[in-house]
């Protein structure tokens, strides 16, 4: 058969062989992978791959949008964090706490590598959140306080409709509670 062909055949691989596979890896990755078939000639190679793994990427953290959770976007290579949406969870705890802990884990990232060296904006725009999620949007808000207490260029930006003042006042109160100054931003609607 044309697979048995290929995968005994004693000469290196080409363009129609398994290296494919690892071309596309390697290219979805990022990092530098690099291969190599060895032939013994005796039959028999050797398979050598060589991954370099880039300490100072951060992962990113991308959440869909449903009908009860928000979307969120925290993708540091693009310095681009966001959170929108509706915020009314069935299990908020698990929810957010994937947020937490990705925070956790790029603060300690950013305190390894000196930081980012550009500021860093959090956009927080919530059609609607109910106090359960509240309670978990003012721990997260009290995270990106502590960080840039420690000098981290952060700036959290929050975003409200015109005549949503409950929306404009619960993020004062989760700035004044956090300790750390919000840039208001009037939504535009059309």
């Amino acid at each position: 058969t044309l697979y048995e062909e290929k995968i005994n055949r004693v000469s290196g691989p080409d363009e129609n062989g398994a290296e494919l596979g690892f071309i596309i890896m390697k290219m979805k990755s990022g990092n530098n992978v690099e291969y190599n078939f060895v032939d013994h000639n005796n039959g028999f190679s050797d398979f050598e791959i060589q991954v370099t793994v880039n300490k100072h990427i951060m992962r990113k953290l991308i959440i869909d949008k449903t009908t009860n959770s928000p979307k969120v976007i925290f993708d540091p290579e693009r310095n681009i964090f966001e959170i929108s949406g509706e915020s009314r969870p069935p299990d908020v705890a698990g929810f957010y706490s994937e947020i937490l802990n990705w925070f956790d884990d790029y603060s300690s990232f950013l305190s390894k590598t000196g930081g980012t060296g550009d500021a860093v904006v959090f956009n927080l725009d919530f059609e609607y959140f109910n106090s359960s999620s509240a309670k978990y949007i003012l721990d997260f808000c009290k995270q990106i306080a502590a960080l840039r207490s420690k000098g981290g260029d952060i700036l959290v930006k929050w975003h409200y409709e015109k005549d949503d003042a409950d929306m404009l006042e619960s993020g004062r109160e989760m700035a004044r509670i956090a300790k750390i100054p919000f840039e208001y931003n009037l939504k535009d609607m059309d």
